[in-house]
């Protein structure tokens, strides 16, 4: 463990999400999914039985910021694999498929293992102010993006 606490910059961020999703990468992997494609399938998990196509490709697009082209790709690919279809009910809505859903489970039961172990012994009071922090960076870069 680092003796001396580093300040919290671009680079201290990037260096704890680079090393954490090199963790979460091996997981996915197993299991012959992609980053792209877990981030899209727990939009989908999250929002309850279904998602409007459109709602997904600017959920996705919010949080992965690759664009919407990229995106749509993702959902075909997810769609070829047969782990996301159109709604029965309502064809511009997707819901994940019986095999969707348990490949979201398994590789997100996996997942919160490793991040049991990485933010084990944290204080809540310390996980609290760093959850704020950034926050309020995402926030910020958000907005400079919509500016932009």
């Amino acid at each position: 463990m680092t003796t001396t606490a580093p300040t919290v910059n671009g680079r201290v961020v990037a260096l704890a999400h680079y090393a954490a999703r090199a963790l979460l990468e091996g997981v996915l992997a197993r299991h012959g999914t992609t980053f792209n494609q877990s981030v899209t399938l727990r939009a989908v998990a999250v929002a309850g039985e279904s998602i409007g196509r459109d709602e997904l490709v600017g959920e996705v697009n919010g949080s992965l910021k690759t664009g919407e082209s990229v995106v749509r790709g993702v959902i075909e690919e997810l769609t070829a694999a047969k782990v996301l279809e159109e709604d029965p009910a309502e064809a511009s809505r997707l819901r994940l498929t019986d095999a969707g859903r348990e490949l979201y489970e398994s590789t997100g039961a996996e997942s919160a293992e490793i991040s049991a172990r990485l933010y084990a012994d944290i204080p809540a009071q310390d996980l609290a102010v760093a959850g704020r922090v950034l926050a309020l960076v995402t926030e910020r870069a958000n907005a400079e993006l919509a500016g932009a």
